[in-house]
């Protein structure tokens, strides 16, 4: 009789666990139908006000002076140097990980049910906008300024593009969840601050380039999210003849995608 009330007792609880499962999995596929499937409606809801603009061009100026100011300069040898005494023999490549956290953090809050300002396709139209944004500047920086690594291993020092990656995936972050907490914007500075300090330790970059890299990665987000909803409302609009077009979400034998419709 023991026996017989111990299967049974094992059976409801592994029944009762499974139906825990099944809802938890309902729930998680209900959140990303909603978030992957609804159509974009948070232009209203993007904010980055111009004057937001003034912190991450005061850091890419700053890296710019670098190269005419001596003293600025100085820094980055001073800078290096304390390095190289109290940490010689470091090497880590951390920092490849922790450049993409605050995009990973953005995507899987969204995916367990805390929403950001932005459904899938507008987010993920912003994050592409702002690493076009960054992409483009620092590749004709890099090919421009031809500036020597500390390691002497090439001439693409400045600005420093993980840096810049994870400061946008910073501001990134900030931009969707700063509203639900200041704890995330914290979290992600945080990741981003670390990726910096990680590229001069591992002899990457100096100071000023990693202090423009954060320049470029935090102005590259804001900029996209300025511009993205004029993007976005010439691409969904009802022109002067009430026509109507609009660029939705679909998802067709588990293949997500985009549709454009225009009325005639």
């Amino acid at each position: 009789m023991k026996n017989l009330f111990l299967v049974l007792f094992c059976l409801i609880t592994l029944a009762a666990n499974a139906q825990v499962v099944d809802t938890t999995k309902k729930k998680l596929a209900d959140t990303l139908k909603k978030d992957l499937l609804t159509a974009p409606d948070t232009v209203k809801r993007l904010q980055s006000h111009p004057l937001s603009l003034v912190p991450p061009i005061a850091l890419i100026t700053y890296g710019a002076l670098s190269f005419h100011v001596s003293p600025i300069r100085r820094l980055d040898y001073y800078v290096h140097g304390r390095i190289e005494r109290s940490a010689p023999t470091f090497h880590s490549k951390a920092e490849s990980y922790f450049l993409f956290a605050p995009i990973a953090m953005v995507y899987g809050l969204n995916a367990v049910g805390v929403l950001g300002q932005n459904r899938f396709i507008d987010r993920s139209a912003l994050l592409g906008l702002s690493g076009g944004i960054l992409g483009i500047s620092e590749l004709t920086l890099k090919h421009a300024t031809h500036r020597l690594r500390p390691n002497g291993a090439d001439y693409y020092s400045f600005p420093s593009g993980h840096t810049g990656a994870a400061f946008l995936g910073a501001e990134f972050l900030a931009q969707e969840y700063s509203s639900k907490s200041p704890v995330y914007t914290v979290i992600g500075y945080g990741f981003a601050v670390g990726t910096g300090i990680f590229r001069m330790y591992n002899r990457d970059h100096w100071f000023s380039d990693v202090v423009a890299g954060a320049g470029f990665g935090i102005l590259s987000t804001k900029a996209a999210y300025l511009i993205y909803p004029y993007i976005r409302n010439a691409l969904t609009h009802t022109d002067k003849q009430g026509r109507k077009a609009m660029i939705m979400p679909t998802y067709q034998d588990g293949v997500p995608g985009l549709s454009f419709a225009m009325q005639l």
